[in-house]
C-alpha cells in the first residue's frame, strides 16, 4: 500500500490505533507510572529527579530525543513562558513551548495533581507511541501523522525550521533538497515563505491535501515505502486538481512529469 493509502487508513480510525498503542505493555506501564507519580512532581527538582517520569513527560511532548539536555530543560522550566525573552519562547519549537506551558512551575500554573493534567499528558504520550508504531512500518506515515497533529499549531515558518520532522515533511512535499538546511535560517525561511502559507495548515482541507502531496512525494523518493510511480503520480494529480494550481500547496506539474520520467529512466 502507498504511504498515502496507509496514512488515510490510519487517520480515519485514530481511536482504534491509539487504543492498540495504549495496550502495548511498555506504553501501559509508562502511562500507569505517569498517573501514579506525576501528582508528586510539584517542583522542577521533583520532576527532573525522577528520571523515568521526566523521560515519559518529554516523550509525551515529542522531546524524547532531548531528554539528555537536562541543563537546557531546567533553564526552560526555571524561566517559564511569561516573557518573550524566556528561552521557551525564543527557541521557536512548538513542542518545547507546549512542555514549558504544561509544566509552568515558574508561573505557578503547573497543575500536575489534577485529573485533567494527567489525562492530557497521557493522551500525548499515547499519541506519540501510536505514531512511532506506524513509523516502524513506514516512516512516511509517522511523519504524516505528526504533521497532521502539529502543523495547525504553527504560527510562523520558523516553527517548521525548528522541528526536524515538520521540516522533513515540508521539504519532501516541495521537493526541496535536505542540503538546503545548510543555508542560514533566514534564507531558509524566505525560501519556504515563497512556497507555502502557514495559515493553510489551519484549514483541514488544505492540510489534508498537503499531507497527501507529501506522502506521494515520499514514496517517489523512497521507492520501497509504497507502491508504483504511477500510483504516486495519480495521488499527486488528485491533489493538484483538488486544490487548483493557484494555491500555495498546489503541485508543479512540470516537476511531476520530470519525476515520473526519471523514475522510468526516460
Amino acid at each position: 500500500m502507498t504511504t498515502v493509502g496507509t496514512y488515510l487508513s490510519v487517520a480515519k480510525d485514530l481511536p482504534r490505533w491509539r487504543k492498540i498503542a495504549a495496550n502495548r505493555p511498555q506504553v501501559a506501564s509508562d502511562t500507569k507510572y505517569l498517573a501514579a507519580k506525576i501528582g508528586k512532581a510539584t517542583s522542577i527538582d521533583a520532576l527532573m529527579k525522577d528520571r523515568r517520569l521526566f523521560g515519559i513527560a518529554m516523550k509525551a511532548f515529542g522531546l524524547g530525543d532531548m531528554t539528555y539536555a537536562s541543563g537546557m530543560m531546567r533553564k526552560v522550566l526555571e524561566q517559564g513562558v511569561d516573557s518573550p525573552k524566556d528561552l521557551a519562547n525564543t527557541l521557536h519549537n512548538a513542542n518545547m513551548l507546549a512542555f514549558a506551558k504544561a509544566f509552568d512551575y515558574a508561573g505557578g500554573k503547573a497543575n500536575v495533581d489534577t485529573k485533567d493534567f494527567v489525562k492530557s499528558v497521557t493522551d500525548r504520550y499515547v499519541e506519540q507511541a501510536m505514531q512511532a508504531d506506524q513509523g516502524a512500518q513506514n516512516p512516511g506515515v509517522q511523519l504524516a501523522l505528526y504533521f497532521r497533529e502539529r502543523a495547525p499549531q504553527l504560527t510562523s515558518i520558523y516553527g517548521v525550521l525548528a522541528d526536524k520532522s515538520l521540516l522533513k515533511v515540508v521539504q519532501t512535499a516541495l521537493d526541496i533538497p535536505a542540503a538546503a538546511s545548510r543555508q542560514s535560517v533566514d534564507t531558509q525561511a524566505r525560501l519556504l515563505k515563497a512556497k507555502v502559507k502557514i495559515d493553510d495548515f489551519k484549514d483541514p482541507v488544505k492540510l489534508e491535501a498537503f499531507i497527501k502531496r507529501f506522502a506521494a512525494m515520499y514514496d517517489m523518493q523512497n521507492p520501497g515505502a509504497g507502491a508504483s510511480v504511477d500510483n504516486n503520480a495519480n495521488a499527486l494529480l488528485y491533489t493538484a486538481s483538488f486544490l487548483g494550481s493557484d494555491q500555495a500547496v498546489g503541485v508543479d506539474m512540470s516537476l511531476l512529469l520530470r519525476r515520473q520520467n526519471a523514475a522510468r529512466g526516460v
